[in-house]
C-alpha cells in the first residue's frame, strides 16, 4: 500500500534513520521485516540452550535498505538494539544506546568543524525511536519510564504497543488509556505530532490529532501473507479469523509507517536538526568552553521548551545585531553632523572676513 506523502517531502534521496528497541518476544524484529517488507533482520535463536541462562548484554547493529513509496525514495537505516530488556540490570543497556545516539552527533560536530569538509561523510544521526512496550494490559513498567525518560533529550521517541493481537479490543483502549496517562504523570516528552493552531493549516492539525489520538500505536506484524476474500492479506491466522496487519480496524501498522516515512518524515529529521542536535551541540561547546563546569542534565520535561528557547536565542542575537548596526549608524551621523557643523562654521567666517574686506575697500 503506497505511502500518503506531503508535497514537500517528494523529493529524491532522503535519508532516514529509525532505531527499534524492546525487549525479546515484543515483536521489534517482526515489525522491521514487515515494514522494508523483507528479512531485514533475523530472528534470535539459542544455538545453545546451556548457555540461555547467561546475559549477553545488548548489541547496536545498524543495517541500510532501500524504499520507494508513491515517488519518495528512501534509503532507511534501520538501528536494531537486540538484547535489550533481557538483564536483571538494564542500566548498562540505557547508556549503551545513549551512547551510540550522542557519538551521531559527536561525528556531525567534528565534521562540521573540519576547514575542509568531506563530500562523502554520511549523517546517521537517528530521526526516530520507536520504543516496544510488552502488552502485559496493565500501565508502563519503571523500565519503559526511565528510558524513555533519559532518552528523549535525544531522540524522538514513539511508544508502540507490540503484538497488540493479543489483547481483545477493549484490554486494549485501556492499556492505550493507562499508558498515555503514565505518559502525562511522568511528564514523558515523547513524540506526539506537535502542531500550531495559528501557523498550521486545518488539515494538518486534523491529522495530528487523529495521530495523537492513536498513541501508543498498537501494531501487528507478519511476515506471512493468506488470501481473504479472493485478496492477498499479510496477517496472523487465528481460529476465529486472520488479524490483518494493514487493515486500520485491526492494526495501527500502516497508520505509524505512513507518518514516520511519509506525512512526518520532515518533521522528525528538522526536529533531530533543530532542536534535539543544537541542544546537544551547545552543551558540547559550553563544556569545551568551561571544562570546570560539571556536565549538566537537562530534565526531560525541558526539552519540549528548547526549541522556543533556541528561537528567543536566535532572536535575542538578530537583535543585538540590529542595536550594533544601529549605534553606528546614528555614530556616523552625529560625526557627519560634527562635520557639517565645522564646514558652516567656516563659510560663517569666509563671509564675514569677504563682507568686512568690502567695507573696507574704496569704491
Amino acid at each position: 500500500m503506497p505511502l500518503t506523502t506531503r508535497r514537500r517531502n517528494k523529493v529524491k534521496g532522503v535519508q532516514f534513520t529509525l532505531m527499534v528497541v524492546g525487549a525479546s518476544g515484543t515483536g521489534r524484529t517482526t515489525f522491521v521485516n514487515t515494514l522494508c517488507e523483507a528479512a531485514i533482520l533475523n530472528h534470535k535463536v539459542c544455538d545453545d540452550p546451556g548457555n540461555a541462562h547467561l546475559e549477553q548484554g545488548i548489541k547496536i547493529k545498524p543495517v541500510t535498505v532501500e524504499l520507494e513509496e508513491d515517488g519518495l525514495r528512501i534509503s532507511l537505516t534501520v538501528v536494531d538494539t537486540p538484547g535489550f530488556g533481557d538483564s536483571i540490570d538494564n542500566q548498562a543497556s540505557f547508556q549503551e544506546i545513549m551512547s551510540y545516539l550522542e557519538r551521531q552527533y559527536d561525528d556531525i560536530l567534528a565534521e562540521q568543524s573540519r576547514i575542509r569538509r568531506n563530500p562523502r561523510f554520511t549523517d546517521n544521526r537517528v530521526h526516530c525511536l520507536l520504543y516496544f512496550i510488552p502488552p502485559t494490559g496493565h500501565a508502563l513498567r519503571e523500565m519503559d519510564i526511565e528510558l524513555m525518560r533519559q532518552l528523549s533529550p535525544r531522540v524522538n521517541v514513539i511508544p508502540v504497543i507490540g503484538k497488540a493481537d493479543t489483547l481483545t479490543p477493549a484490554e486494549l483502549r485501556a492499556f492505550k488509556q493507562r499508558i498515555m496517562e503514565d505518559v502525562m504523570y511522568y511528564k514523558i516528552p515523547i513524540y506526539d505530532f506537535p502542531f500550531d493552531v495559528e501557523e498550521d493549516d486545518e488539515e494538518t492539525i486534523e491529522e495530528n490529532i487523529e495521530l495523537r489520538g492513536l498513541l501508543p500505536f498498537s501494531i501487528i506484524g507478519s511476515e506471512e501473507e493468506f488470501e481473504v476474500n479472493g485478496r492477498s492479506v499479510r496477517g496472523r491466522v487465528y481460529p476465529w479469523g486472520i488479524a490483518e496487519v494493514d487493515n486500520p480496524d485491526h492494526s495501527d501498522f500502516i497508520r505509524l509507517k505512513s507518518a514516520i516515512l511519509g506525512t512526518h518524515l520532515g518533521d522528525l529529521k528538522s526536529l533531530t536538526e533543530d532542536v534535539l542536535y543544537e541542544t546537544y551541540r551547545t552543551e558540547k561547546l559550553s563544556r569545551t568552553v568551561h571544562p570546570d563546569i560539571r556536565e549538566s542534565t537537562i530534565y526531560p520535561e525541558e526539552l519540549v521548551t528548547q526549541g522556543v528557547r533556541l528561537k528567543e536565542e536566535q532572536l535575542r542575537r538578530e537583535e543585538e545585531k540590529l542595536r550594533d548596526i544601529e549605534m553606528k549608524m546614528q555614530k556616523d551621523i552625529q560625526e557627519r553632523q560634527q562635520e557639517l557643523a565645522v564646514q558652516e562654521q567656516s563659510l560663517r567666517i569666509l563671509e564675514s572676513r569677504l563682507l568686512a574686506h568690502a567695507q573696507s575697500s574704496p569704491l
